[in-house]
């Protein structure tokens, strides 16, 4: 898991209203309520292009306490044991395979669970800068079905995205309101796979 703190972009219409940490996008984001009532905001999480749901009702202190703590509740009860080994962080789960891979994975040193392991290890490796490139994609795709769905060459848009044609990207988000086609170039680097 990465270590970098995740950033939220909050949005009026077509309007950016805030970029940064949880608590800064959502303190803007009352304030521009507080300001204007009439007009909704949505907050997006850039990594995956999702809706946050905010509750703002209330004060500032209100809503910022309603956020939380994003490492999730506390409880004094422990979680149930099941099977795996749980204080390694394993977990158990069916796994259907036909009879000559189960054969060949016991046959692996290690046994079925280890030969699985260092399969998947090895997969997530080589596929690493494909599979972060499809998350952006996946992304970005959200954020326009999401806010610019409307918008003039939408659909030619998302071909050009899906197809990885930045150059045409680019040309057809032309006619979007400023800020929507800010986010959606910055987004764009990553879903073209020009960050590392």
């Amino acid at each position: 898991m990465s270590d970098i703190p995740k950033a939220f972009t909050a949005f009026s219409g077509h309007r950016l209203i805030a970029s940064g940490s949880l608590p800064s996008v959502a303190e803007a984001a009352k304030q521009w309520l507080d300001r204007d009532e009439g007009m909704p905001v949505l907050i997006l999480e850039d990594e995956t292009g999702r809706v946050v749901e905010v509750d703002f009702r209330g004060t500032l202190t209100d809503v910022l306490k309603r956020l939380g703590d994003p490492s999730g509740p506390v409880t004094d009860q422990p979680e149930p044991r099941g099977p795996g080994r749980p204080k390694l962080g394993v977990v158990a789960r069916e796994v259907t395979l036909l009879p000559r891979h189960w054969e060949w994975l016991n046959a692996q040193p290690g046994g079925a669970s280890v030969a699985l392991r260092k399969l998947v290890e090895e997969a997530r490796r080589s596929n690493e800068s494909k599979d972060r490139v499809r998350q952006a994609q996946e992304a970005l795709y959200r954020f326009m079905s999401t806010l610019a769905g409307d918008e003039t060459g939408f659909e030619e848009a998302s071909r050009a995205l899906f197809a990885g044609d930045r150059k045409l990207f680019i040309a057809l988000i032309q006619l979007w309101p400023k800020d929507l086609r800010a986010y959606a170039e910055r987004l764009a680097s990553p879903a073209f796979g020009d960050e590392p």
